[in-house]
């Protein structure tokens, strides 16, 4: 299942869970975000063609986050740019969330494992986010 979050019009998230299954491309997010997430499924003797991607300058504004579930079970609190707690998203494992927007905050509902992909280069944390208290807390 592909689902959108969002909070007054603004795309806050989108979630792919591990049960999806679609056949060929489809890419989940919109031309300007600034992190892309497409999912792909082929059959036994498919070829994407070699490729490489070209020098490219883009403005980023703000960091994207794509999140990966590798094992266990989290609560992803979701907020709007202002900080009020908007939705609640319960993720498995092999399900993946990209945050596109606005607040999040991860609650773990069992041992598990993240894997977080966001665009670089890195900066110091206090110039790339900054905590508040969250649902739960």
């Amino acid at each position: 299942m592909i689902r959108e979050i969002r909070h007054e019009g603004q795309l806050l998230a989108i979630v792919l869970t591990h049960d999806h299954d679609e056949e060929g491309l489809r890419f989940l997010t919109e031309a300007p975000l600034s992190l892309q997430m497409g999912y792909m499924k082929y059959p036994k003797g498919h070829r994407i063609a070699a490729h490489v991607h070209l020098p490219v300058e883009r403005v980023i504004e703000r960091t994207l986050e794509a999140v990966i579930v590798r094992s266990g079970r989290v609560l992803v609190d979701l907020y709007a740019s202002d900080r009020r707690h908007v939705a609640d998203v319960e993720l498995a494992a092999q399900d993946a969330i990209l945050l596109a927007s606005g607040g999040h905050g991860f609650r773990f509902l069992e041992d598990g494992a993240l894997l977080e992909i966001k665009q670089g280069p890195c900066v110091p944390p206090r110039q790339d986010k900054e905590k508040f208290t969250g649902a739960g807390e």
